[in-house]
């Protein structure tokens, strides 16, 4: 991660109906979506459209190689996906959702974008001397990074 997003463009970003960007019926928020899992297997299911991927990567600001290396794809097919504005495969779109699920996540336990990056960059003693953005490249490590949000978040040290 390098850059940071600001708080007032994340928070903005999250409560934009999903539909404004190609996800069809979609009327709910981000958020919302986060909380009904059902619809987020339907979103899934349909593939995420290349524009939220787009504006998602903007503010989690990880290189494109990182997400290369994050979704298992290659910068070219990244750079395919964007010229065809196609949406992605299931696996991958679950893969983009559970990383902004544990982002948005993080700004609530944070508040703060820059502090989110370098707790995620930091070796952390409660994740077994790992970086979280390490961890979250599978979903037992995305589980472990999660319980350590919550854990921070209700006032919890390692």
């Amino acid at each position: 991660m390098s850059k940071t997003y600001d708080r007032e463009t994340f928070l903005k970003f999250v409560e934009e109906p999903m539909a404004y960007y190609g996800q069809a019926g979609a009327t709910q928020s981000f958020t919302a979506l986060l909380t009904d899992k059902f619809k987020m297997v339907k979103v899934i299911q349909e593939g995420l459209s290349y524009a939220f991927f787009d504006r998602l990567k903007a503010l989690f600001t990880l290189s494109t190689q990182d997400w290369s290396d994050y979704l298992d794809l290659s910068p070219k097919s990244l750079q395919r996906y964007q010229k065809e504005q196609r949406r992605f495969k299931a696996i991958h779109s679950e893969k983009i959702l559970e990383l902004a699920e544990v982002m948005v996540t993080g700004m609530e336990v944070f508040g703060d974008g820059e502090k989110l990056r370098l707790w995620m960059e930091t070796p952390s003693l409660a994740l077994g001397h790992q970086r979280p953005l390490d961890l979250i490249r599978n979903s037992y490590g995305k589980e472990l990074v999660m319980r350590e949000l919550m854990a921070l978040e209700h006032g919890i040290f390692a």
